[in-house]
């Protein structure tokens, strides 16, 4: 039985982007056990992946500790692939027939794509995700009953520098949920992390009972079981938009100071919208003050409004024809 090691990151939404990889490994060879080595708060997204044997979750410690423990754990094994898309010397000197490494890439590209050249794949396989029956019973109990199509915002970011202001975020979603808007009467599902939750308040309490609180309520794996059930996400840059995209959900992010061009949400149903202040500027902000504020405000909500309610325009007649993306596995040399 071949043996495949597969070291992702510690980040939520790059573990994301790297699931198309993944799943092309698991269409490639099927059969193969897999290992997958990647941060705690992105492991829950890979205990259902097919052929899954082991999943270590690689928490940091001190004096790079971390890496000795994955290099401990995964030496006794005769890896017949190693695919490390951390570049790490575990992926070197642990025993591999068969090694293949993340290098960045000469010119921006999307991190799907940079991704893909690990194994040379043109067309880059579109992330996927593996929800599982015990995620989607936590859905069930976390979308009340009778909810029909529900529009999903993400208010929060890892970096406050990052967030669109809450209170434009409430707006948008009374306006896109109020009468006349593309989802008139429709529910509003608030996600964030657990210590995010204080900073989406606003919006809940601005939302009142048309919110659903899933703020701190889920962890990756449940919130997309929770996401796919969405008619729309929109959010900033941030692992939660890439859980959205990779469902299928239409998903718009919103970029101030990061980098549409490699971090957008991948995808025929993911659109962005950037900040009128040149990201050039935004940056330079972030440089002389690291702690600046309103480095999102050049966003404009008539834009994301628009932008929004194309995007559901164009998905409502094409939903049906829609597939997940991911193309059919390329040819790769056998592991045996």
């Amino acid at each position: 039985m071949s043996r495949i090691l597969f070291i992702t990151s510690n980040r939520l939404g790059d573990a994301v982007l790297s699931t198309g990889l993944l799943g092309h490994l698991t269409d490639a060879y099927p059969g193969a056990r897999l290992t997958v080595a990647c941060g705690p708060l992105p492991a829950p997204l890979f205990r259902s992946v097919p052929g899954l044997e082991r999943l270590i979750p690689l928490a940091k410690r001190s004096y790079a500790r971390h890496w000795l423990r994955l290099w401990l754990d995964c030496v006794g094994t005769r890896w017949d692939l190693v695919v490390d898309l951390r570049n790490s010397a575990v992926g070197r000197l642990v025993p591999a027939r068969r090694r293949a490494f993340h290098a960045k890439a000469a010119r921006p590209v999307h991190k799907v794509e940079e991704n893909a050249a690990v194994l040379g794949l043109s067309p880059p396989p579109a992330p996927r995700l593996w929800i599982d029956a015990e995620a989607r019973r936590q859905a069930d109990a976390l979308i009340p009953a009778g909810t029909g199509p529900f529009l999903a915002i993400g208010p929060t970011a890892n970096w406050l520098g990052k967030e669109w202001p809450t209170e434009r975020f409430a707006r948008l979603a009374l306006r896109l949920t109020g009468e006349g808007g593309p989802l008139a009467g429709a529910r509003v599902a608030v996600l964030a992390a657990g210590p995010e939750r204080e900073r989406a308040q606003p919006v809940l309490a601005a939302l009142g009972p048309r919110a659903i609180d899933l703020t701190g309520r889920t962890d990756p794996m449940a919130a997309a079981a929770c996401l796919e059930r969405a008619a729309l996400y929109v959010g900033n840059d941030s692992g939660l938009m890439h859980i959205a995209a990779a469902a299928g959900v239409p998903t718009v992010g919103l970029f101030g100071p990061g980098y549409p061009a490699i971090y957008g949400p991948w995808g025929p149903r993911g659109r962005v919208v950037v900040s009128s202040v040149s990201q050039p500027e935004l940056l330079a902000r972030v440089t002389a003050d690291p702690n600046a504020r309103g480095l999102m405000d050049g966003i404009d909500e008539d834009r994301v409004a628009e932008t929004a309610a194309s995007l559901l325009a164009e998905t409502h007649r094409t939903c049906d024809q829609f597939a997940s993306g991911s193309s059919a596995p390329a040819e790769l040399p056998p592991l045996r």
